[in-house]
Parts: C-alpha cells; structure tokens; sequence
C-alpha cells in the first residue's frame, strides 16, 4: 500500500481556496498515471509549529504506481511546482504540499535523495494521522509496528483536526 499526504494552506490562482487545489492535485496525479484509489475526508489544522498562518486542508490518500519511491516521490515535487510551489523557508505557507508517507513495508533512508520511507514525522503528525486512519485503520507502521488508529488514538488531543464535510470522500 503507497500511502500520501495531501495539503495546503494558501489558495491557486487556477483552482482557488486550498480544498480545491487538493481536488485539482489529485487529478493531477492521475494525469500521471498515478491511480487514486481511495481517499480521506478533507481536514482544517493550525500550523505546525503554530505561526499567523492560514490554517491547513489535509487529507491521506492510498494510491497504486509502477513507479519506484524515488521515482514517485519526484512526480509528486513535479506537481507540486506545476501547482506553484516554491521551497524558499521551512515550514512555510503553501498552496500545495505532497507527501510520501509510506511505500508497502520498504524501509528506506536516502537522505540525499531527501526520501525516508515511512516518512519520518507522520507517526507525531494529528494532520496525518486523523485522515489516514479513517480511510486505513489497520495499516501498520513498518517501523513502530502499531496501526493508524493506535498512532492516532496515541496523538488525539494534541492537535486540533477537524473534518471540512463529513461525506467528500471518495473510494
């Protein structure tokens, strides 16, 4: 199972306020060839570290790629550029921001390719966490070896995640 994250705080030009922007990458990623096979609901967060920021939209998706870590990871930076994204401060405001969480059970830490397989924060992450174990409860961290819903369970309350719809997911 390839698991990413998806999320925005700043509105596109072309697709307006964040959730659209998110709608607009997915597609994008299909565009690509990336299948989309499920996705969460999307969520609001505060920024993390807190700043004056916008709020987040953030969401989880499993996908399905031919393409190796690497080599996904670097479709999911391609997108992001088309989307506008420019890398300049850490922790900055964004109009998109891809993830790779996870890639089935590979454990991987190639920091010069700036790839760690499962990502290295998404385990202390509310924003991650929340949607991803709605839509994969009992995928398991090949790491920690505990399932999204024990991560989340470990994580609520330390981080307001709140559902945008209740009924925008898609499988």
């Amino acid at each position: 199972m390839i698991l990413i994250a998806l999320g925005a705080n700043l509105s596109t030009e072309l697709y307006g306020p964040p959730e659209k922007g998110l709608d607009a990458a997915l597609l994008a990623l299909e565009g690509k060839g990336i299948r989309v096979m499920r996705r969460s609901r999307w969520y609001c967060s505060a920024p993390v570290p807190p700043s004056d920021q916008p709020w987040y939209v953030n969401g989880v998706a499993v996908i399905e790629s031919d393409r190796s870590p690497a080599a996904l990871l670097a479709c999911l930076l391609e997108v992001e550029c088309s989307f506008g994204r420019r890398r300049a401060e850490r922790n900055e405001a964004r109009v998109l921001d891809l993830d790779l969480l996870a890639y089935g059970e590979r454990i991987e830490d190639d920091v010069g390719a700036g790839l760690t397989l499962p990502h290295p924060r998404m385990h202390e992450r509310a924003f991650v966490l929340r949607p991803l174990s709605e839509i994969v409860p009992d995928w398991s961290h090949p790491v920690l070896g505990r399932s999204a819903a024990q991560l989340w369970a470990a994580l609520s309350g330390s981080g307001v995640v709140v559902s945008i719809a209740p009924d925008d997911a898609t499988e």
